[in-house]
Protein backbone atom coordinates (compact mmCIF):
# COMPACT_ATOMS: atom_id res chain seq x y z
CA UNK A 1 0.00 0.00 0.00
CA UNK A 2 1.41 3.42 -0.77
CA UNK A 3 2.28 5.65 1.73
CA UNK A 4 -0.20 8.53 1.75
CA UNK A 5 1.34 11.87 1.09
CA UNK A 6 0.59 15.88 1.54
CA UNK A 7 -0.58 18.29 -1.21
CA UNK A 8 2.46 19.57 -3.50
CA UNK A 9 4.37 22.31 -1.55
CA UNK A 10 3.85 24.32 -4.95
CA UNK A 11 0.22 24.60 -4.10
CA UNK A 12 1.03 25.90 -0.74
CA UNK A 13 2.04 29.80 0.21
CA UNK A 14 4.98 29.49 2.25
CA UNK A 15 4.09 29.25 6.27
CA UNK A 16 5.11 33.01 8.19
CA UNK A 17 8.02 33.62 9.52
CA UNK A 18 6.25 33.94 13.25
CA UNK A 19 5.58 30.51 13.12
CA UNK A 20 4.58 29.42 17.07
CA UNK A 21 7.21 26.70 17.25
CA UNK A 22 9.57 27.25 14.56
CA UNK A 23 13.03 27.18 16.05
CA UNK A 24 15.99 27.24 13.85
CA UNK A 25 15.63 24.44 11.16
CA UNK A 26 12.62 22.93 12.57
CA UNK A 27 9.05 21.71 11.36
CA UNK A 28 6.14 23.14 12.56
CA UNK A 29 3.64 21.60 14.60
CA UNK A 30 1.02 19.98 13.01
CA UNK A 31 -1.52 21.68 15.28
CA UNK A 32 -0.24 24.36 17.33
CA UNK A 33 -2.55 26.88 19.63
CA UNK A 34 -0.75 30.20 21.64
CA UNK A 35 -2.72 31.86 23.92
CA UNK A 36 -6.17 30.96 21.83
CA UNK A 37 -9.31 32.56 22.55
CA UNK A 38 -12.89 32.91 21.52
CA UNK A 39 -16.22 34.75 23.21
CA UNK A 40 -19.34 34.83 22.22
CA UNK A 41 -20.57 38.11 23.35
CA UNK A 42 -19.77 38.11 26.93
CA UNK A 43 -19.20 34.56 27.19
CA UNK A 44 -15.48 33.14 26.95
CA UNK A 45 -16.08 29.41 25.02
CA UNK A 46 -11.99 29.21 25.11
CA UNK A 47 -9.63 30.70 27.58
CA UNK A 48 -6.16 31.14 26.63
CA UNK A 49 -5.63 27.46 25.52
CA UNK A 50 -1.59 27.11 24.85
CA UNK A 51 -0.81 23.72 23.57
CA UNK A 52 0.45 21.65 20.77
CA UNK A 53 -0.36 18.31 18.70
CA UNK A 54 3.18 16.55 17.64
CA UNK A 55 3.82 14.81 14.04
CA UNK A 56 2.10 11.42 13.58
CA UNK A 57 -0.21 10.88 16.57
CA UNK A 58 -4.01 10.99 18.16
CA UNK A 59 -5.03 13.82 19.83
CA UNK A 60 -8.23 14.04 21.67
CA UNK A 61 -10.04 17.00 22.81
CA UNK A 62 -12.21 15.67 25.82
CA UNK A 63 -14.48 17.54 27.51
CA UNK A 64 -18.27 17.74 27.99
CA UNK A 65 -20.82 19.75 26.87
CA UNK A 66 -19.85 23.21 27.65
CA UNK A 67 -16.14 22.54 27.67
CA UNK A 68 -15.02 24.17 24.28
CA UNK A 69 -14.26 21.58 22.06
CA UNK A 70 -16.77 22.47 19.39
CA UNK A 71 -15.92 25.88 19.21
CA UNK A 72 -12.12 25.12 18.98
CA UNK A 73 -12.88 22.38 16.06
CA UNK A 74 -14.66 25.26 13.92
CA UNK A 75 -11.92 27.08 14.68
CA UNK A 76 -9.27 24.64 13.53
CA UNK A 77 -11.46 24.14 10.30
CA UNK A 78 -11.55 27.52 9.29
CA UNK A 79 -15.27 28.27 9.95
CA UNK A 80 -14.60 30.60 12.39
CA UNK A 81 -11.77 33.25 13.17
CA UNK A 82 -10.76 33.02 16.90
CA UNK A 83 -11.02 36.87 18.95
CA UNK A 84 -7.66 36.40 20.58
CA UNK A 85 -4.63 34.14 20.26
CA UNK A 86 -3.59 32.00 17.31
CA UNK A 87 -3.92 29.14 15.66
CA UNK A 88 -1.94 27.29 13.26
CA UNK A 89 -1.95 23.52 11.04
CA UNK A 90 1.52 23.09 9.82
CA UNK A 91 2.35 26.17 9.99
CA UNK A 92 -0.13 28.09 8.43
CA UNK A 93 -2.30 30.37 10.41
CA UNK A 94 -6.11 29.25 10.19
CA UNK A 95 -7.07 32.81 10.14
CA UNK A 96 -4.80 34.58 7.59
CA UNK A 97 -4.03 31.49 5.92
CA UNK A 98 -7.14 29.77 5.77
CA UNK A 99 -6.76 27.83 1.91
CA UNK A 100 -3.19 26.26 2.64
CA UNK A 101 -4.76 25.46 6.50
CA UNK A 102 -7.55 23.38 4.28
CA UNK A 103 -5.36 21.79 1.66
CA UNK A 104 -3.46 20.51 4.67
CA UNK A 105 -6.43 19.36 6.66
CA UNK A 106 -9.38 16.78 6.26
CA UNK A 107 -12.26 16.54 8.14
CA UNK A 108 -14.52 14.65 9.24
CA UNK A 109 -17.82 16.34 11.13
CA UNK A 110 -19.85 15.17 13.50
CA UNK A 111 -23.04 15.43 10.96
CA UNK A 112 -23.42 13.41 8.20
CA UNK A 113 -21.67 15.29 4.77
CA UNK A 114 -22.45 12.45 2.39
CA UNK A 115 -25.34 12.25 -0.30
CA UNK A 116 -27.12 8.74 0.56
CA UNK A 117 -28.32 9.00 -2.99
CA UNK A 118 -25.13 9.04 -4.58
CA UNK A 119 -22.78 6.09 -4.90
CA UNK A 120 -19.69 5.76 -2.72
CA UNK A 121 -17.36 6.65 -5.65
CA UNK A 122 -19.89 9.43 -6.71
CA UNK A 123 -19.23 10.74 -3.82
CA UNK A 124 -15.25 10.91 -3.32
CA UNK A 125 -15.39 11.98 -7.26
CA UNK A 126 -17.47 15.06 -6.18
CA UNK A 127 -15.10 15.90 -3.11
CA UNK A 128 -11.90 15.02 -4.99
CA UNK A 129 -13.35 18.06 -8.10
CA UNK A 130 -13.24 20.09 -4.82
CA UNK A 131 -9.63 19.66 -4.42
CA UNK A 132 -9.27 20.00 -8.13
CA UNK A 133 -8.69 16.61 -8.70
CA UNK A 134 -9.75 15.12 -11.97
CA UNK A 135 -8.72 12.12 -14.40
CA UNK A 136 -6.71 9.19 -13.82
CA UNK A 137 -5.02 10.70 -10.56
CA UNK A 138 -8.86 11.18 -9.00
CA UNK A 139 -9.62 7.19 -9.66
CA UNK A 140 -6.15 5.69 -8.42
CA UNK A 141 -6.85 8.17 -5.13
CA UNK A 142 -10.63 6.81 -4.87
CA UNK A 143 -9.32 3.33 -5.12
CA UNK A 144 -6.32 3.67 -2.77
CA UNK A 145 -8.69 5.23 -0.12
CA UNK A 146 -11.45 3.11 -0.27
CA UNK A 147 -9.01 0.24 0.08
CA UNK A 148 -7.39 1.49 3.17
CA UNK A 149 -11.21 1.70 4.37
CA UNK A 150 -11.78 -1.63 3.08
CA UNK A 151 -14.89 -0.37 1.10
CA UNK A 152 -13.37 -0.93 -2.71
CA UNK A 153 -16.15 -3.74 -3.15
CA UNK A 154 -18.49 -1.28 -2.41
CA UNK A 155 -17.42 1.83 -4.50
CA UNK A 156 -20.60 1.02 -6.53
CA UNK A 157 -23.35 0.88 -4.10
CA UNK A 158 -25.41 3.88 -3.30
CA UNK A 159 -24.62 5.29 0.07
CA UNK A 160 -27.94 5.18 1.74
CA UNK A 161 -28.13 1.20 1.29
CA UNK A 162 -25.08 1.00 3.49
CA UNK A 163 -24.75 0.21 7.27
CA UNK A 164 -24.05 3.21 9.72
CA UNK A 165 -20.29 1.73 10.15
CA UNK A 166 -19.68 1.97 6.34
CA UNK A 167 -21.26 5.64 5.90
CA UNK A 168 -18.59 6.91 8.38
CA UNK A 169 -15.78 5.23 6.68
CA UNK A 170 -17.40 6.51 3.54
CA UNK A 171 -17.35 10.29 5.41
CA UNK A 172 -13.35 9.38 6.61
CA UNK A 173 -12.50 8.41 3.03
CA UNK A 174 -13.93 11.56 2.00
CA UNK A 175 -12.11 13.21 4.81
CA UNK A 176 -8.39 11.39 3.37
CA UNK A 177 -9.50 11.92 -0.90
CA UNK A 178 -6.71 15.04 -0.92
CA UNK A 179 -3.87 13.09 0.99
CA UNK A 180 -3.99 15.62 3.67
CA UNK A 181 -1.00 15.51 6.65
CA UNK A 182 -3.84 16.39 9.64
CA UNK A 183 -7.12 14.96 9.99
CA UNK A 184 -9.87 16.54 12.25
CA UNK A 185 -12.74 13.95 13.45
CA UNK A 186 -15.58 15.81 15.65
CA UNK A 187 -17.17 12.97 17.88
CA UNK A 188 -16.75 10.17 15.41
CA UNK A 189 -18.14 7.57 17.05
CA UNK A 190 -21.20 8.95 17.12
CA UNK A 191 -24.38 6.43 16.09
CA UNK A 192 -22.30 3.51 15.84
CA UNK A 193 -22.18 0.27 17.51
CA UNK A 194 -19.59 -0.98 19.15
CA UNK A 195 -18.37 -3.20 16.59
CA UNK A 196 -18.00 -0.35 14.28
CA UNK A 197 -16.34 2.02 17.23
CA UNK A 198 -13.42 -0.74 17.36
CA UNK A 199 -13.57 -0.66 13.55
CA UNK A 200 -13.05 2.85 13.38
CA UNK A 201 -10.29 3.77 16.03
CA UNK A 202 -8.29 0.44 13.92
CA UNK A 203 -8.44 2.79 11.14
CA UNK A 204 -6.94 5.76 12.60
CA UNK A 205 -4.10 3.58 14.14
CA UNK A 206 -3.49 2.53 10.65
CA UNK A 207 -3.75 6.26 9.55
CA UNK A 208 -1.04 6.82 12.10
CA UNK A 209 1.38 4.20 11.82
CA UNK A 210 1.61 3.25 8.33
CA UNK A 211 1.07 6.59 6.80
CA UNK A 212 2.01 9.24 9.38
CA UNK A 213 -1.35 11.11 9.30
CA UNK A 214 -1.58 13.37 12.52
CA UNK A 215 -5.52 12.86 13.80
CA UNK A 216 -7.26 14.83 16.21
CA UNK A 217 -10.25 14.00 17.86
CA UNK A 218 -13.24 15.40 19.65
CA UNK A 219 -15.27 13.36 22.16
CA UNK A 220 -16.78 13.59 24.94
CA UNK A 221 -16.36 9.75 25.96
CA UNK A 222 -13.84 8.54 28.60
CA UNK A 223 -13.52 5.10 27.13
CA UNK A 224 -12.99 6.62 23.60
CA UNK A 225 -10.38 9.18 25.18
CA UNK A 226 -8.37 6.39 26.14
CA UNK A 227 -7.55 5.34 22.73
CA UNK A 228 -5.62 8.70 22.01
CA UNK A 229 -1.98 8.77 22.69
CA UNK A 230 -2.53 12.40 24.10
CA UNK A 231 -5.16 14.43 25.89
CA UNK A 232 -6.33 17.85 26.11
CA UNK A 233 -9.26 17.80 28.82
CA UNK A 234 -11.42 20.78 28.63
CA UNK A 235 -13.71 22.74 31.04
CA UNK A 236 -15.60 26.06 30.65
CA UNK A 237 -13.17 27.01 27.74
CA UNK A 238 -9.97 26.31 29.81
CA UNK A 239 -7.24 23.53 29.30
CA UNK A 240 -7.03 21.64 32.70
CA UNK A 241 -5.02 18.69 31.96
CA UNK A 242 -2.99 17.25 29.18
CA UNK A 243 -1.09 14.25 28.65
CA UNK A 244 -0.79 10.96 28.13
CA UNK A 245 -4.33 8.91 29.68
CA UNK A 246 -1.63 6.75 31.40
CA UNK A 247 0.19 9.23 32.74
CA UNK A 248 -2.82 11.49 33.86
CA UNK A 249 -4.34 8.74 35.64
CA UNK A 250 -1.11 7.64 37.35
CA UNK A 251 -0.61 11.59 38.61
CA UNK A 252 -3.40 11.06 41.01
CA UNK A 253 -2.12 7.86 42.13
CA UNK A 254 -3.34 5.12 45.02
CA UNK A 255 -7.05 4.01 45.06
CA UNK A 256 -10.31 6.36 44.76
CA UNK A 257 -12.52 5.71 47.82
CA UNK A 258 -15.79 7.29 48.10
CA UNK A 259 -17.92 7.04 50.54
CA UNK A 260 -22.53 7.54 49.94
CA UNK A 261 -24.18 9.26 52.58
CA UNK A 262 -27.86 9.88 53.41
CA UNK A 263 -27.26 13.89 51.42
CA UNK A 264 -25.78 16.70 50.86
CA UNK A 265 -25.43 18.11 54.23
CA UNK A 266 -24.36 14.38 55.74
CA UNK A 267 -21.65 14.60 53.26
CA UNK A 268 -20.28 17.62 54.05
CA UNK A 269 -20.28 16.85 57.55
CA UNK A 270 -18.35 13.55 56.51
CA UNK A 271 -16.00 15.43 54.84
CA UNK A 272 -15.22 17.49 57.76
CA UNK A 273 -14.39 14.12 59.77
CA UNK A 274 -12.61 12.47 57.06
CA UNK A 275 -10.14 15.24 56.48
CA UNK A 276 -8.20 14.21 59.78
CA UNK A 277 -7.68 10.65 58.22
CA UNK A 278 -6.16 10.78 55.04
CA UNK A 279 -3.68 13.97 53.18
CA UNK A 280 -5.20 14.52 50.08
CA UNK A 281 -8.46 17.11 50.89
CA UNK A 282 -11.73 14.63 50.74
CA UNK A 283 -14.12 16.20 47.90
CA UNK A 284 -17.78 16.30 48.48
CA UNK A 285 -20.08 15.64 45.08
CA UNK A 286 -23.68 15.93 45.75
CA UNK A 287 -24.14 13.06 48.22
CA UNK A 288 -21.27 11.69 48.19
CA UNK A 289 -17.42 12.11 49.33
CA UNK A 290 -14.36 11.57 47.11
CA UNK A 291 -11.46 10.72 48.96
CA UNK A 292 -7.82 9.32 47.56
CA UNK A 293 -5.76 6.96 49.70
CA UNK A 294 -2.94 4.63 48.98
CA UNK A 295 -4.19 2.07 50.41
CA UNK A 296 -7.51 2.27 49.51
CA UNK A 297 -9.56 -1.13 51.00
CA UNK A 298 -7.50 -0.99 54.33
CA UNK A 299 -8.57 2.82 54.77
CA UNK A 300 -12.30 1.71 54.44
CA UNK A 301 -12.22 -0.86 56.87
CA UNK A 302 -10.80 1.98 59.19
CA UNK A 303 -13.84 4.88 58.49
CA UNK A 304 -16.64 2.24 58.81
CA UNK A 305 -15.23 1.71 62.18
CA UNK A 306 -14.84 5.05 63.27
CA UNK A 307 -17.88 6.53 61.59
CA UNK A 308 -20.61 3.58 62.45
CA UNK A 309 -23.80 4.76 60.77
CA UNK A 310 -22.72 7.78 58.79
CA UNK A 311 -21.96 5.47 55.68
CA UNK A 312 -24.23 4.22 53.40
CA UNK A 313 -21.93 2.72 50.93
CA UNK A 314 -18.41 2.57 49.64
CA UNK A 315 -16.66 2.17 46.27
CA UNK A 316 -13.00 1.47 45.53
CA UNK A 317 -11.46 2.29 42.17
CA UNK A 318 -8.88 2.86 40.01
CA UNK A 319 -8.20 6.05 38.97
CA UNK A 320 -9.82 7.21 35.91
CA UNK A 321 -10.23 10.05 33.74
CA UNK A 322 -12.96 11.58 35.01
CA UNK A 323 -10.90 11.37 38.37
CA UNK A 324 -8.57 13.39 36.52
CA UNK A 325 -11.19 15.64 35.30
CA UNK A 326 -12.88 15.91 39.24
CA UNK A 327 -9.61 16.61 40.81
CA UNK A 328 -8.64 19.07 38.04
CA UNK A 329 -12.12 20.93 38.43
CA UNK A 330 -13.73 20.15 41.76
CA UNK A 331 -16.61 18.50 40.51
CA UNK A 332 -17.76 15.92 38.02
CA UNK A 333 -17.64 15.64 34.63
CA UNK A 334 -21.38 15.93 33.70
CA UNK A 335 -21.69 19.25 36.09
CA UNK A 336 -20.65 21.50 33.20
CA UNK A 337 -22.69 25.00 32.74
CA UNK A 338 -24.51 23.78 29.83
CA UNK A 339 -24.16 23.95 26.17
CA UNK A 340 -21.72 26.15 24.46
CA UNK A 341 -23.36 29.76 23.93
CA UNK A 342 -24.83 30.19 20.61
CA UNK A 343 -23.20 32.89 18.29
CA UNK A 344 -25.47 35.90 18.27
CA UNK A 345 -27.04 37.12 15.14
CA UNK A 346 -24.50 39.21 13.55
CA UNK A 347 -21.88 36.17 14.90
CA UNK A 348 -23.86 34.02 12.96
CA UNK A 349 -24.11 36.39 9.94
CA UNK A 350 -20.66 36.96 9.66
CA UNK A 351 -19.53 33.42 9.98
CA UNK A 352 -22.35 32.72 7.05
CA UNK A 353 -19.70 35.00 4.71
CA UNK A 354 -16.44 33.53 5.91
CA UNK A 355 -17.27 30.32 6.50
CA UNK A 356 -15.87 27.22 5.10
CA UNK A 357 -15.22 28.12 1.38
CA UNK A 358 -13.75 25.77 -1.66
CA UNK A 359 -10.57 24.81 -0.59
CA UNK A 360 -9.10 25.85 -4.16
Amino acid sequence: MSTLSTPSSTLLPTPGDDSLSRASGQTPSPIELKGLSHSYGTRKALDDLSFSVQPGEIFGLLGPNGSGKTTLFRILSTLMIPTGGAARIAGFDVATQASAVRLQTGIVFQARSIDLKLTVRENLMHQGHLYGMSGQVLRRRIDEVLGRVLLLDRAGDFVETLSGGMQRRVELAKGLIHAPAVLLLDEPSTGLDPGARRDLWQYLRTLRDEDGVTVLVTTHLMEEAEHCDRLAILSAGRLVALGAPLALREQIGGDIVTFDTRGPAEAQALALRLAAYTESEPRVLGASVRVEHSEGHRFVTAMVEAFPGQIEGIRVQKPSLEDVFIESTGHRFWQEQGPEAEPDAHTRETESHEGFREPL
